[in-house]
């Protein structure tokens, strides 16, 4: 199988060694690679939460989401890229050809080479998304939970996750309460304001016409084992597609309101497991909550060292 993707640099193919697989260039944007591959039914493995960078650009660094924990980040799921080198050079490497170019030049911040393509794993696409979040007013629950999920959704276990993540909800900053039911935003906020910090498990999973009769109670099933604040489970049921993309419509808001444009700097920090209750009574506590410091959005990624 191979197929164009409108006239762009996004070709979708299969070998008998590795399976389904798209060669991307390196200045397509992950949404369109989304596009690209759901029309053959496909899908990259891994992902960003924000789609609208480029596959250079996010193989340059490292590609971090939810679903990490589990594939890795991006650059654990290429298998062969081009690249042009400070000299001038272009080169095709992979993990047998010319490897330490491969293994620099992936997370390298553009020091070894830019990234002119890169061929991306992919497997068959689901359909749609049980999309949960869970409030916990405890960041020894929160943390404990998100460890198990990790630890027990493994890549060959279908059975658990497929998503999962951990965000702030914070008395000071930006309230942001959109994915709630209107009737339990009241709630909420008032759950937040009793405690400064609300953490929050954000899982997913994904389903299709074959795992649709199952799916609510394989949720329920993981669910259940979880210390999260009795009454806080919210769910949506929502196309793959819409949960891939769901930044976006933040993004849209924000230009409404003129806000996009002002800087914004992202920023991710590796913080291992023995130091993540400090990290948080030192920066989350310490300084966002006592000091009052306006915080955006803040993110907590579960991710397994060996990934």
């Amino acid at each position: 199988m191979t197929a164009l993707s409108s006239g762009s640099r996004i070709v979708v193919s299969e070998s008998p060694s590795l399976g389904s697989y798209a060669d991307v260039g390196g200045e397509q944007l992950w949404i369109d690679v989304l596009h690209a591959t759901l029309d053959h039914g496909l899908t990259p493995v891994s992902w960003t939460d924000y789609l609208y960078l480029s596959v250079g650009g996010t193989l340059s660094n490292a590609g971090i989401s939810g679903q990490t924990f589990r594939f890795g980040p991006q650059i654990s799921n290429v298998y062969e890229l081009d690249v042009v080198t400070g000299k001038g050079d272009f080169i095709t490497c992979s993990s047998t050809r010319k490897p330490k170019l491969f293994y620099a030049v992936l997370g390298g911040l553009g020091q070894f080479g830019i990234i002119t393509r890169a061929r991306i794993a992919l497997q068959p696409a689901p359909n749609r998304a049980k999309w949960v979040r869970l409030l916990y007013s405890n960041f020894s629950a929160f943390s404990s939970d998100q460890e198990l999920l990790i630890s027990t959704s493994g890549k060959m276990e279908r059975d658990g996750f497929d998503y999962v993540e951990g965000l702030l909800l914070m008395q000071q900053g930006p309230l942001d309460l959109s994915f709630y039911p209107a009737a339990d935003q009241p709630r909420i906020a008032s759950l937040v304001n009793q405690y400064g910090i609300v953490y929050t498990i954000e899982v997913v999973k994904y389903y299709d016409d074959s795992t649709k009769d199952t799916v609510d109670k394989v949720v329920e099933k993981l669910t259940k084992r979880l210390s999260f604040v009795p009454g806080f489970m919210f769910e949506k049921d929502v196309s793959y597609e819409e949960f891939l993309d769901r930044v976006r419509n933040e993004e849209k808001m924000l230009q409404s309101l003129g806000l996009w444009d002002i800087a914004h700097p992202w920023m991710n920090l590796f913080v291992p497991k023995s130091r993540i209750s400090d990290f948080n009574s030192g920066v989350f506590k310490d300084i966002l909550l006592k000091q009052k410091v306006p915080a955006a959005l803040t993110l907590i990624y579960p991710v397994n060292r060996d990934k």
